[in-house]
């Protein structure tokens, strides 16, 4: 649990809400496999302790990080990394989620947050092929 709030850090003056660079910084632990499946997260009060934030802060960003299908919630175990098996599309979506928001907070208009991305996809191509 030490590792996770290790792996994170929040910007109370950028323009990413806290709650979203939360849950994006915990989806890429889990994207780059430093958080592995079973692994449990500490307590909503606790990261929330460790990171100066509000309780409803973290537990917002663990919703939604639940909902995206990323950690599994139980009454009694806590929030624990999805057991099930991460396709690439849910770690996509999620970083997905993460650049929409950083796009959004630059002011880039949705046009052309999606250039940069049909840029890097290209990009991306010409090296590979």
């Amino acid at each position: 649990m030490g590792d996770v709030t290790a792996g994170i850090s929040v910007d109370p003056d950028g323009h990413v809400p806290p709650f979203e660079q939360v849950r994006s910084q915990i989806a890429e632990l889990i994207a780059t496999g430093r958080l592995l499946p079973g692994d449990q997260l500490p307590t909503v009060r606790g990261l929330a302790a460790d990171l100066g934030l509000a309780s409803n802060t973290v537990a917002r960003a663990y919703k939604a990080l639940e909902v995206g299908g990323l950690v599994e919630a139980h009454s009694r175990a806590g929030t624990r990394v999805a057991t099930g098996q991460h396709t690439a599309e849910v770690v996509l979506a999620s970083l997905a989620q993460k650049y929409a928001s950083a796009a959004h907070g630059a002011g880039l208009s949705d046009t052309r947050a999606i250039e940069i991305v049909r840029a890097a996809l290209r990009s991306q191509d010409a090296q590979s092929g």
